[in-house]
Protein backbone atom coordinates (compact mmCIF):
# COMPACT_ATOMS: atom_id res chain seq x y z
CA UNK A 1 0.00 0.00 0.00
CA UNK A 2 1.23 3.51 -0.72
CA UNK A 3 0.96 5.74 1.68
CA UNK A 4 -0.51 9.22 1.30
CA UNK A 5 -1.93 8.66 -1.87
CA UNK A 6 -5.31 9.45 -3.76
CA UNK A 7 -6.78 6.39 -5.18
CA UNK A 8 -9.93 7.54 -7.67
CA UNK A 9 -11.87 3.99 -7.39
CA UNK A 10 -14.54 3.03 -9.92
CA UNK A 11 -17.67 1.40 -7.99
CA UNK A 12 -20.40 -0.42 -9.50
CA UNK A 13 -23.29 1.30 -10.99
CA UNK A 14 -25.84 -0.54 -10.11
CA UNK A 15 -25.30 -4.54 -9.77
CA UNK A 16 -22.69 -4.49 -6.59
CA UNK A 17 -21.00 -7.77 -8.38
CA UNK A 18 -19.53 -5.06 -10.82
CA UNK A 19 -16.27 -4.21 -9.15
CA UNK A 20 -12.74 -5.48 -9.41
CA UNK A 21 -11.10 -7.44 -7.42
CA UNK A 22 -8.38 -4.69 -7.14
CA UNK A 23 -10.82 -2.30 -6.28
CA UNK A 24 -12.03 -4.39 -2.99
CA UNK A 25 -8.87 -4.35 -1.81
CA UNK A 26 -7.82 -1.08 -1.74
CA UNK A 27 -11.00 -0.16 0.15
CA UNK A 28 -9.99 -2.44 2.50
CA UNK A 29 -6.60 -0.88 2.90
CA UNK A 30 -6.80 2.79 2.61
CA UNK A 31 -7.18 4.79 5.99
CA UNK A 32 -10.45 7.09 4.84
CA UNK A 33 -12.88 6.86 1.53
CA UNK A 34 -14.31 9.86 0.42
CA UNK A 35 -18.06 9.92 -1.26
CA UNK A 36 -20.79 11.79 -2.04
CA UNK A 37 -23.14 9.83 -0.24
CA UNK A 38 -21.84 7.96 3.00
CA UNK A 39 -24.97 6.07 3.17
CA UNK A 40 -24.97 4.54 -0.65
CA UNK A 41 -21.02 4.00 -0.08
CA UNK A 42 -21.68 2.10 2.69
CA UNK A 43 -24.13 -0.29 1.26
CA UNK A 44 -21.39 -1.51 -1.15
CA UNK A 45 -18.64 -1.27 1.85
CA UNK A 46 -21.07 -3.64 3.89
CA UNK A 47 -22.04 -6.01 1.10
CA UNK A 48 -18.17 -6.84 0.72
CA UNK A 49 -17.32 -6.67 4.54
CA UNK A 50 -15.81 -3.49 4.63
CA UNK A 51 -14.93 -1.47 7.58
CA UNK A 52 -13.42 2.18 7.42
CA UNK A 53 -14.33 5.84 7.97
CA UNK A 54 -16.08 7.09 5.31
CA UNK A 55 -16.57 11.37 4.87
CA UNK A 56 -18.62 12.86 2.09
CA UNK A 57 -17.47 14.89 -0.38
CA UNK A 58 -20.25 16.46 -2.56
CA UNK A 59 -21.14 19.82 -4.52
CA UNK A 60 -21.44 21.68 -1.05
CA UNK A 61 -18.54 20.57 0.93
CA UNK A 62 -15.91 19.79 -1.74
CA UNK A 63 -14.13 23.16 -0.63
CA UNK A 64 -13.68 22.69 2.85
CA UNK A 65 -13.32 18.71 2.02
CA UNK A 66 -10.65 18.86 -0.90
CA UNK A 67 -8.09 20.75 1.93
CA UNK A 68 -9.21 18.32 5.14
CA UNK A 69 -8.20 15.54 2.72
CA UNK A 70 -5.09 16.92 1.36
CA UNK A 71 -3.89 17.41 5.22
CA UNK A 72 -4.80 13.73 6.01
CA UNK A 73 -2.98 12.79 3.12
CA UNK A 74 0.41 14.96 4.13
CA UNK A 75 0.15 13.35 6.79
CA UNK A 76 0.67 10.05 5.22
CA UNK A 77 -2.78 8.73 5.32
CA UNK A 78 -4.20 7.02 2.29
CA UNK A 79 -7.91 8.46 0.48
CA UNK A 80 -10.17 6.37 -1.70
CA UNK A 81 -12.35 8.94 -4.03
CA UNK A 82 -15.48 7.22 -5.39
CA UNK A 83 -18.68 8.18 -6.74
CA UNK A 84 -21.91 7.55 -5.68
CA UNK A 85 -21.80 4.92 -8.84
CA UNK A 86 -19.32 4.77 -11.75
CA UNK A 87 -15.96 6.19 -12.57
CA UNK A 88 -15.14 9.42 -10.03
CA UNK A 89 -14.88 12.79 -11.21
CA UNK A 90 -17.61 12.39 -14.58
CA UNK A 91 -20.53 14.79 -13.77
CA UNK A 92 -19.38 15.04 -9.93
CA UNK A 93 -17.06 16.85 -7.57
CA UNK A 94 -13.95 15.27 -7.44
CA UNK A 95 -12.19 17.14 -9.63
CA UNK A 96 -10.91 19.76 -7.22
CA UNK A 97 -9.12 16.86 -4.95
CA UNK A 98 -7.60 15.17 -7.84
CA UNK A 99 -6.61 19.06 -9.45
CA UNK A 100 -5.19 19.86 -5.72
CA UNK A 101 -3.05 16.57 -5.29
CA UNK A 102 -1.60 16.93 -8.08
CA UNK A 103 -0.47 20.56 -7.21
CA UNK A 104 0.81 19.40 -3.70
CA UNK A 105 2.70 15.96 -5.46
CA UNK A 106 1.07 14.28 -4.14
CA UNK A 107 0.71 10.36 -5.83
CA UNK A 108 -2.75 9.98 -7.77
CA UNK A 109 -3.72 6.40 -8.66
CA UNK A 110 -6.67 5.22 -10.85
CA UNK A 111 -8.66 2.28 -10.23
CA UNK A 112 -10.36 2.03 -13.12
CA UNK A 113 -13.87 -0.01 -13.47
CA UNK A 114 -17.61 0.83 -14.62
CA UNK A 115 -18.38 3.05 -16.28
CA UNK A 116 -22.33 4.53 -17.83
CA UNK A 117 -21.05 5.98 -20.45
CA UNK A 118 -18.99 3.10 -22.39
CA UNK A 119 -21.63 0.43 -20.79
CA UNK A 120 -24.46 2.23 -22.49
CA UNK A 121 -22.33 2.60 -25.85
CA UNK A 122 -21.85 -1.15 -26.43
CA UNK A 123 -25.39 -1.59 -26.07
CA UNK A 124 -26.61 1.05 -28.53
CA UNK A 125 -26.03 -0.43 -31.61
CA UNK A 126 -23.84 2.65 -32.96
CA UNK A 127 -20.40 2.88 -34.03
CA UNK A 128 -18.85 3.89 -31.13
CA UNK A 129 -14.69 5.04 -32.64
CA UNK A 130 -15.28 8.47 -31.90
CA UNK A 131 -18.31 9.96 -29.37
CA UNK A 132 -18.94 13.42 -27.74
CA UNK A 133 -20.11 13.42 -23.54
CA UNK A 134 -22.11 15.84 -22.34
CA UNK A 135 -22.85 14.93 -18.93
CA UNK A 136 -25.94 16.33 -17.48
CA UNK A 137 -27.45 19.33 -19.87
CA UNK A 138 -27.35 23.06 -18.64
CA UNK A 139 -31.01 24.00 -16.50
CA UNK A 140 -30.46 27.54 -17.80
CA UNK A 141 -31.94 28.14 -21.47
CA UNK A 142 -29.21 29.67 -23.01
CA UNK A 143 -26.88 26.85 -22.27
CA UNK A 144 -28.61 24.67 -22.90
CA UNK A 145 -29.79 25.63 -26.35
CA UNK A 146 -26.30 25.82 -27.14
CA UNK A 147 -25.65 22.19 -25.56
CA UNK A 148 -28.45 21.07 -27.67
CA UNK A 149 -26.93 22.54 -30.83
CA UNK A 150 -23.80 21.04 -30.22
CA UNK A 151 -25.44 17.63 -30.46
CA UNK A 152 -27.36 18.43 -33.33
CA UNK A 153 -24.34 19.37 -35.67
CA UNK A 154 -22.35 16.27 -34.29
CA UNK A 155 -21.82 13.61 -36.71
CA UNK A 156 -20.59 11.06 -34.04
CA UNK A 157 -22.78 9.93 -31.26
CA UNK A 158 -23.59 12.06 -28.39
CA UNK A 159 -24.16 11.02 -24.27
CA UNK A 160 -25.91 12.59 -21.72
CA UNK A 161 -26.73 12.20 -18.39
CA UNK A 162 -30.82 12.84 -17.41
CA UNK A 163 -33.02 12.81 -14.70
CA UNK A 164 -36.26 10.78 -14.23
CA UNK A 165 -37.83 14.20 -13.61
CA UNK A 166 -36.33 15.70 -16.90
CA UNK A 167 -35.92 13.22 -19.34
CA UNK A 168 -39.58 13.59 -20.65
CA UNK A 169 -38.66 17.20 -21.72
CA UNK A 170 -35.30 16.52 -22.99
CA UNK A 171 -36.86 13.75 -25.22
CA UNK A 172 -39.66 16.37 -26.63
CA UNK A 173 -36.62 19.00 -27.32
CA UNK A 174 -34.72 16.62 -29.37
CA UNK A 175 -37.65 15.02 -31.01
CA UNK A 176 -38.34 18.99 -31.74
CA UNK A 177 -34.95 19.72 -32.54
CA UNK A 178 -33.87 15.95 -35.15
CA UNK A 179 -37.31 13.92 -35.47
CA UNK A 180 -35.45 11.95 -37.58
CA UNK A 181 -32.23 10.85 -35.25
CA UNK A 182 -31.96 7.57 -33.75
CA UNK A 183 -31.29 7.64 -29.99
CA UNK A 184 -31.19 4.91 -27.38
CA UNK A 185 -32.22 5.23 -23.61
CA UNK A 186 -30.51 2.95 -21.01
CA UNK A 187 -31.85 3.32 -18.12
CA UNK A 188 -31.68 1.55 -14.58
CA UNK A 189 -28.40 -0.35 -16.18
CA UNK A 190 -27.70 -3.35 -14.66
CA UNK A 191 -30.10 -3.42 -12.11
CA UNK A 192 -33.23 -5.69 -11.79
CA UNK A 193 -35.42 -2.59 -13.73
CA UNK A 194 -33.24 -2.59 -16.69
CA UNK A 195 -34.49 -0.98 -19.14
CA UNK A 196 -33.21 -0.41 -23.06
CA UNK A 197 -34.48 1.37 -25.63
CA UNK A 198 -33.87 2.44 -29.61
CA UNK A 199 -35.80 3.97 -31.74
CA UNK A 200 -36.89 7.62 -33.02
CA UNK A 201 -37.02 10.07 -29.96
CA UNK A 202 -41.37 11.07 -30.70
CA UNK A 203 -41.30 6.79 -29.84
CA UNK A 204 -39.25 7.11 -27.43
CA UNK A 205 -40.75 9.52 -26.00
CA UNK A 206 -44.21 8.39 -26.12
CA UNK A 207 -43.21 5.33 -24.24
CA UNK A 208 -42.03 7.40 -21.56
CA UNK A 209 -44.70 9.94 -21.13
CA UNK A 210 -47.43 7.06 -20.17
CA UNK A 211 -45.73 5.98 -16.67
CA UNK A 212 -43.88 7.10 -13.95
CA UNK A 213 -40.31 6.94 -14.44
CA UNK A 214 -37.25 6.07 -12.29
CA UNK A 215 -33.44 5.55 -12.08
CA UNK A 216 -30.88 7.60 -13.18
CA UNK A 217 -30.92 7.52 -17.53
CA UNK A 218 -27.93 7.45 -20.35
CA UNK A 219 -29.17 8.82 -23.21
CA UNK A 220 -27.02 8.53 -26.45
CA UNK A 221 -27.82 9.96 -29.35
CA UNK A 222 -26.96 9.00 -33.39
CA UNK A 223 -24.65 11.44 -34.89
CA UNK A 224 -26.38 13.73 -38.18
Amino acid sequence: MNRGSLYVVSTPIGNLEDITYRAVRILSEVDIVACEDTRRTSILLNHYGIRKKLVSFNEENKNYRTEKLILYMSESKSVALVSDAGTPVVSDPGYSLVRRCSEEGIRIIPVPGPSSVTAALCVSGFRAEEFMFFGFLPRKKSKREKKILAISESSVPSVIFESPMRISKTLDEIAQRFPEREIFIAREMTKINEELLLGKPWDIAQKFSNHVVKGEIVLVIGGK
